[in-house]
């Protein structure tokens, strides 16, 4: 079962952005259904480095778009981005390091970061870009 499901109430009406969203709650719920199923280290391991890796790509792809069309609440977003990257890349050594596991609380954890930021942070540039035309 996912743990998250998408939905519209996710969209932020960017065509891209929306694709990349929907790749990001993907790469979570494969998390999840790893950790759900006994995977090893070894297989959460590189789920979790894939998640690292999108989650990188994803930050720059919105961070330019927003750069590019002067949106207002681009550095507050921008360090909201690397703070949660920095996270992420935590969760990941700690891992790699053998210093945790990945529980339902790491889960909980990148559900609720991903849906409330996009929930809260990126649904305040959408307006602003689709009023530039972008969608």
């Amino acid at each position: 079962m996912a743990l998250i499901n998408w939905s519209d109430e996710l969209s932020v009406n960017i065509a891209e952005m929306d694709k990349e969203h929907k790749q990001l709650v993907a790469m979570i719920n494969e998390l999840h259904e790893a950790m759900s199923s006994g995977k090893g280290k070894d297989v959460l391991g590189n789920v979790l480095g894939r998640l690292v890796d999108y989650t990188k790509f994803h930050f720059a792809a919105e961070e330019k778009l927003m750069s590019s069309n002067q949106y207002p609440g681009y550095l507050n977003q921008k360090a909201e981005h690397d703070k949660l990257t920095k996270q992420v890349i935590d969760i990941k050594a700690r891992l790699d390091a053998g210093n945790m596991v990945v529980t339902v609380e790491v889960m909980t954890f990148l559900k609720d970061w991903l849906t409330k930021h996009i929930m809260g942070l990126d649904k305040k540039y959408s307006s602003f870009l689709n009023n530039k035309g972008i969608k």
